[in-house]
């Protein structure tokens, strides 16, 4: 962690030869707090010793065209051309590679404002984003 609150993903070189990358999206402490208060929810599959992997990603829809998407998933989920990202702790973080394309860079933050709190994704690739900040268009 570093002095200004942002968490980075982390890879060695033997990682990156096995698919695993080096920072391509940023989490600052709050949002990984949050992921792993989120991530304490799904205890039934902790319990079972299933490993769970945030997979973030775009897909078309949203007011501006594209919009985010996160959820929790299983390594079995994973296919060979995803990105998988170590982050700090034991949280990793998977992206399929045409959504890394307009991902890369981006920084991720919670907010526990009671109004306009949650996710807040800023992104280097969009040229404009909707109003709440859940999508984007490039």
């Amino acid at each position: 962690m570093s002095s200004r609150g942002w968490t980075r993903a982390r890879s060695t070189a033997g990682e990156e030869q096995a698919g695993h990358l080096a920072p391509c999206i940023t989490l600052t402490d709050d949002a990984l707090a949050h992921l792993k208060q989120l991530k304490e929810q799904k205890k039934s599959l902790l319990d079972q010793g299933l490993q769970l992997l945030l997979r973030i990603g775009v897909k078309q829809g949203g007011c501006s065209g594209m919009s985010y998407f996160m959820d929790f998933e299983t390594p079995d989920k994973v296919v060979g051309d995803d990105a998988v990202m170590d982050l700090e702790g034991d949280m990793k973080l998977v992206c399929d590679p045409k959504s890394l394309l307009y991902l890369f860079g981006m920084e991720l933050d919670y907010s526990h404002e009671l109004i306009g709190g949650g996710f807040k994704f800023t992104n280097p690739n969009a040229e404009s984003t909707c109003g709440c900040g859940k999508s984007f268009s490039v």
